[in-house]
């Protein structure tokens, strides 16, 4: 009986509306560094030092002179069609999770609630590997023409759909999935970690004045922040990896990657350990503020407002 009380109080549609309008404000806003975070992670020193980047600055000073200020959101479309279904699964399943772990107190437990965060970061896959395999193309494109313009070879322009219909052409409706095991991983540890640390967090803070019992907008847009930052730097080593997996061009000498652990044992031993870092502070300022600003997003009820559901208090 309580299990049905239960199943019949949570309604899952206006928290993935709430995910889907949290997920394409957070991307929009952070993307250039995204842009910049993919071109680093990509980046593989030459056999004399040599490298494209020497830094954050000096990527966003490339890009920019090379494609122009709109140049850093190259991939943002497919981005922002598939972060709709992305956000408002992950958030919206760790919700659900959330709510039919917890006890019939309504307390979660610590270790249900990383359950809960795994379980969401788990079924985000299906549509994250695609949608990131399909704008690491995008992003990395410029850095490829760099290279190819300097080699005196013609750079042939793309899409992501040219990218789409060659890999499903090539390899079948899988070949959307490259990378998607060192996604699964990346994304199930960075869940269980951010998730209840996040509500932790938020649990702690000033609440709002209208009874719902949710914290006020900027106590959520710290706690997704906090959580956001330290999440996403302990899961930066898998990150390089998938980024690294998922990217189908390289620059001629590059090495290409056969599995998560050939890309394991090459990075670690012609870049060092350090490599497994790169990009890691545009890691940080990529998802600490779009996490933040989903968090505060998520919690501001739109799609109850707009289905013109009572909002109850989350787990």
């Amino acid at each position: 009986m309580a299990d049905q009380k239960k199943a019949a109080s949570f309604n899952v549609l206006p928290k993935i509306i709430n995910g889907g309008i949290a997920g394409i404000i957070g991307v929009t806003c952070v993307f250039p560094m995204d842009l910049v975070k993919t071109r680093l992670q990509n980046q593989q020193i030459g056999p004399n030092g040599e490298k494209m980047y020497s830094s954050i600055i000096d990527c966003f000073r490339k890009t920019i002179k090379q494609d122009g200020f709109f140049g850093m959101y190259r991939g943002s479309a497919v981005n922002i069609l598939l972060v709709t279904p992305e956000k408002a699964i992950k958030l919206a399943a760790n919700d659900y999770f959330r709510f039919h772990l917890a006890t019939p107190e309504g307390k979660l437990p610590l270790h249900m609630a990383g359950i809960a965060g795994g379980l969401a970061g788990l079924f985000q896959i299906i549509v994250t590997t695609p949608m990131e395999l399909l704008k690491i193309q995008m992003q990395d494109a410029g850095r490829i023409a760099s290279a190819e313009r300097a080699a005196g070879r013609e750079v042939q322009k793309t899409t992501a759909l040219d990218v789409a219909k060659t890999l499903v052409k090539e390899h079948g409706i899988f070949g959307l999935y490259k990378g998607v095991k060192a996604t699964g991983v990346r994304d199930v540890v960075f869940s269980v970690v951010y998730f209840p640390m996040m509500a932790s967090i938020n649990d702690a803070g000033p609440r709002k004045a209208d009874n719902s019992g949710e914290a006020v907008f900027y106590w959520s847009l710290f706690a997704g922040l906090s959580a956001g930052m330290f999440s996403a730097l302990l899961v930066t080593p898998f990150d390089v990896i998938k980024t690294r997996l998922q990217a189908i061009k390289k620059i001629e000498g590059e090495k290409e990657f056969d599995g998560f652990f050939d890309c394991l044992t090459k990075t670690m031993k012609y870049e060092g350990p350090l490599a497994f870092f790169k990009g890691g502070l545009c890691r940080i300022m990529v998802l600490a503020p779009m996490f933040g600003i989903a968090q505060m997003v998520y919690f501001t009820g739109v799609g109850e407002m707009i289905l013109g559901i009572e909002r109850k208090k989350s787990v």
